[in-house]
């Protein structure tokens, strides 16, 4: 097809080639009927199918997070998860859905961690190819990303990710190559920048691995996309790789026609910009977006019942002591449900993957449905662990005008505004500055907060007084930092007696400018009434447990600690949630806890609750999952994804904060549990770790396949299977999820390995007393180094053993395998 599209390339003029290489908005491409090109669009994932600039408003079905996906170590339900988000791209005309994140947790302070998989880059491989081939067999195109060394949200737009050669080929590099041989059809170019030794450029800027290894080596034949706005430079990223840069209509390629200048001026060949009109060309007919639109339909699942299995089959069961769960349904006549994210549950994670859904289903809504009719469910929040504010309720609002005005101070028009919580976008060029009025009625005695978020340099004043004047020029930065989310401002306590008392706000702001992102306005009226305080509220929930059957307390995080943007400071439970679990448990003994978070978070009672439960970001089926685990009526068939740490002292990688613009990955290859296993550190809980409601014995472990041999290329040259017989010893159905690491010769030299490395794993399903068999293959990658001097892969000879297990701890059988 090569020939043919070149000469769809030919017929179009340089300027039009051109043109087709900045998104024409946000979210669309242009169009080149001459070439037979259909506009495509492309939206945000991984949580979900967002839509464009006239849908993504619109009901988008919220899937659980991919980090309570992965946890289920299932590449079938990946791929089911990925033929679901299909039926959504075509439901909302999408052709590339922006997903899957295929970066790493090197530490768990990451703030976009429920974004991505794992920190472990076989699993994260495995479970990314899946999703990238359940998708595009639809029809529908992926988009891995962020390529590559993002790991980090601090600085996360200028920071150069220093990465030695065989760190990145062994650790970050292995899950962007499973989805090229999954078949991606486009890659996104992230960020930051990368040392990798011999060039240091920002990755859309970056020819040895944007072209050399991605396109060159890789042999990669689809579009490599910058991350929103991260291009910044013309000839120097059109020469080094990038394919399109986003969003559209500006951008550093586009604006002032520089590409086009810097092709007439010598500096970027026409052949270079073919190229990328080309593959644009070849991502058209990959969707069905050339001479006419052949993309097909897509049947979907039930979509509550798909959301519902699929959250569910992620939990993890971290303790189960005197098998408190499942609740039997005839057992407890008094439940106790408490806790912030019981009755505000954090079912999705910040930033781009955020979609508007139509309907939550939250823990209360679940539990009160899944319980039976004569069970007393008592509900009591137990404290408020969030920094800002909530959202002022929209019936307080009894006015909210904004008024643009130009730089004369000239009156512009007025714009409607519909909720307290805005983001108005402004396109007439001469406005720069608003002019905000808002009138709140407060009701109930007592002492009120209101506070005022804005974006962009402000005054605000209450009731005419002056609370807040000043803030920073607004930038681009807002909005790839997610400050935006949740900004700053003044909080103003304010009593009202008997009588009603009406509050004005007035707001006098910027137009800011977002760069790529547009301009607009941006602020949030937020309050608190009168109420109980944290103290008086945790004694409340201790009394309600005291007096139940059963106390569920749900903790977690929420939107203000997990968002793209920025990393989280520590791995606490935000507030006095901690407080709340060991007063809740030492009033009830029949204590279970859930944790509702996407990333690591520090327990430090975890070992003296009976049981505790991890339950993930679930979407808008949350409560149902959530219920269908703790009733029974679902298995808890997840397995950690990272590493669980008991203390920071104990985490091996912490701080995500570059130096001088640098992030140096000292570390190398020990990641996540390999570190724990380098220094001889006792996680809380290890990789893989999870229990379920019945028991399992693993069996007859044993090499099946041929000997092992090396090939001229340095690998072996076939799998290695390993077969192993998995029991279900227990009363009930259930999965278990068999787990294979390879151990390398005790006695080679000359190159640090990891003590044991994930290479195979298989999540096997069993009645009570079936045994089941499962075939393990382990690739030739798994026993090879890179070799830095010859730049090629290698396998050392000696004496390797096969760790078969249930966690990266906890292994059954160790097979020795000699390899010569």
């Amino acid at each position: 097809m090569t020939s043919e599209l070149r000469d769809r390339v030919a017929r179009l003029s340089l300027e039009s080639k051109v043109r087709l290489l900045t998104g024409r908005t946000g979210w669309t491409l242009h169009a080149a009927p001459g070439a037979g090109l259909l506009p495509i669009t492309v939206s945000d994932g991984p949580a979900g199918v967002r839509g464009t600039e006239a849908t993504q408003d619109e009901h988008s079905a919220s899937l659980p997070s991919p980090t309570a996906v992965a946890a289920a170590w299932d590449t079938a339900l990946m791929e089911r998860a990925g033929r679901f988000f299909a039926a959504e791209a075509r439901r909302k005309d999408v052709d590339v859905v922006l997903a899957p994140v295929l970066n790493l947790h090197r530490s768990p302070v990451g703030g976009r961690h429920f974004e991505c998989l794992s920190e472990d880059p076989h699993l994260t491989a495995e479970l990314g190819a899946a999703f990238v081939r359940a998708l595009q067999g639809e029809g529908v195109g992926a988009c891995p990303k962020h390529f590559i060394g993002n790991e980090t949200e601090c600085e996360r737009t200028s920071y150069r990710a220093r990465i030695d050669e065989r760190t990145l080929r062994e650790v970050y590099l292995p899950p962007f190559e499973a989805a090229l041989d999954a078949g991606a059809w486009t890659v996104m170019a992230a960020y930051n920048g990368v040392d990798d030794g011999v060039e240091s450029h920002s990755m859309t800027d970056h020819h040895r691995l944007l072209t050399g290894l991605l396109k060159d080596e890789l042999g990669f034949d689809g579009v490599v996309v910058s991350d929103w706005a991260a291009a910044r430079s013309t000839a120097p990223s059109a020469n080094a790789g990038l394919d399109l840069v986003m969003p559209g209509p500006r951008g550093p390629w586009s604006d002032g026609d520089a590409l086009l200048a810097a092709v007439r001026a010598g500096e970027v060949a026409e052949e270079v910009v073919d190229d990328k009109v080309e593959r644009l060309l070849r991502l058209a007919g990959r969707v069905g977006k050339l001479d006419r639109d052949t993309s097909r339909p897509v049947e979907g699942e039930d979509e509550r019942a798909a959301l519902r299995e699929i959250g569910a089959r992620g939990h993890v069961l971290l303790r189960n002591e005197g098998g408190l769960l499942p609740l039997a349904p005839a057992a407890p006549r008094r439940v106790a449900l408490i806790g912030p994210n019981a009755v505000d549950p954090h079912t999705q994670g910040g930033g781009s993957a955020h979609v508007t859904s139509k309907y939550l289903v939250g823990p209360v809504e679940g539990l009160r449905e899944a319980l039976p009719e004569d069970v007393d469910l008592t509900v009591v929040r137990g404290g408020d662990p969030r920094r800002h504010l909530p959202v002022l309720a929209h019936e307080r609002l009894t006015r909210l005008d904004l008024t643009l005005h130009d730089a004369a101070g000239r009156s512009l028009g007025a714009r409607p505004v519909a909720e307290p919580a805005f983001h108005v976008d402004v396109a007439e060029p001469d406005a720069v500055r608003a002019a905000v009025t808002a009138e709140i009625t407060l009701t109930e005695p007592g002492t009120h907060h209101v506070e005022v978020g804005v974006v962009g340099r402000h005054t605000v004043r209450v009731d005419g007084l002056v609370r807040a004047e000043g803030g920073r020029t607004a930038t681009e930065a807002e909005i790839l930092e997610s400050r935006h989310s949740h900004p700053d401002g003044p909080r103003v306590a304010l009593e009202v007696t008997t009588a009603p008392r009406r509050v004005r706000v007035e707001i006098d702001t910027e137009v800011a400018d977002f760069g790529g992102f547009g301009r607009g306005v941006i602020a949030q009226l937020r309050h608190r009434p009168p109420g109980p305080t944290a103290d008086e509220e945790i004694a409340r929930a201790v009394g309600a447990a005291a007096e139940a059957d059963v106390a569920i307390v749900v903790v977690g995080t929420n939107d203000e600690v997990e968002s793209e943007g920025y990393d989280r400071p520590d791995l606490h439970l935000p507030g006095h949630q901690d407080e709340l679990v060991r007063r809740v448990a030492a009033a009830n003994p029949r204590t279970v806890v859930v944790v509702n978070a996407g990333a690591p978070v520090l327990l430090p009672w975890l070992d003296d609750v009976p049981a505790v439960l991890w339950s993930w970001f679930g979407g808008q089926e949350y409560g149902h999952a959530l219920a269908d685990t703790l009733t029974g009526r679902a298995e808890p068939t997840g397995r950690l994804p990272w590493t669980l740490p008991r203390a920071h002292a104990d985490v091996p990688f912490l701080d995500t904060r570059p130096t001088d613009g640098v992030l140096a990955y000292d570390e190398g290859v020990f990641v996540g549990h390999r570190a724990y296993d380098r220094d001889g550190r006792e996680p809380h809980r290890p990789f893989g770790f999870g229990l379920g409601y019945t028991r399992w014995d693993l069996t007859r472990a044993r090499l099946t396949g041929p000997p092992p041999a090396r090939g001229g290329d340095g690998l072996l040259t076939a799998p290695v299977r390993v077969t192993a017989t998995v029991a279900n010893t227990g009363a009930r159905p259930g999965r278990h999820v068999v787990q294979v690491y390879v151990e390398p010769p005790a006695d080679e030299a000359g190159t640090a390995r990891p003590l044991r490395s994930l290479a195979a794993f298989a999540s096997v399903p069993a009645d009570p007393g079936e045994h089941a068999t499962v075939h393990l293959d382990l690739p030739p990658r798994a026993f090879a180094v890179w070799d830095t001097d010859t730049r090629s892969w290698r396998t050392p000879e000696g004496t390797y053993h096969l760790a078969v297990g249930s966690s990266s701890r906890a292994i059954a059988h160790r097979l020795p395998l000699q390899v010569r």
